[in-house]
């Protein structure tokens, strides 16, 4: 038992990223701040525009995305521009993608079953 739990205590270390990726991606307030930088650098003032929380909340939530590697901030003169980092929701996207496949094939499996049921059913009303 006590190994079991050292190879979950590794796995979990070795996803740590990915982890952070999808523990900031969980907050709608994140994801409205990485859509919006999709469209291009913003700073924290022009981020904060449409939420009705304080900068201070703001920050807090550019710091999560900072950390989980979804947005670098620059430094242009005063400014500190916020901009999109595309690489880890990229690796978060392989990472489901993965299970994605997985899934796919075990409904297309499901899909086959039901079908070969329905025939045996309706060759049995055929035969009765």
């Amino acid at each position: 038992m006590k190994w079991r739990k050292q190879a979950l205590k590794v796995e979990v270390t070795a996803d740590d990223q990915l982890s952070r990726v999808f523990g900031a991606l969980a907050d709608p307030t994140r994801r409205q701040i990485l859509a919006r930088l999709a469209e291009g650098e913003a700073t924290v003032n022009e981020l904060a525009q449409p939420f009705s929380i304080s900068m201070q909340a703001i920050s807090k939530h550019l710091k999560v995305l900072e950390r989980a590697g979804l947005i670098s901030r620059g430094r242009s003169a005063q400014w500190r521009p916020s901009r999109l980092e595309v690489g880890p929701l990229e690796d978060a996207n392989e990472w489901i993608d993965r299970y994605r496949e997985t899934w796919n094939e075990k409904f297309e499996r499901l899909d086959l079953e039901i079908q070969r049921l329905k025939n045996t059913t309706q060759g049995d009303k055929n035969d009765g």
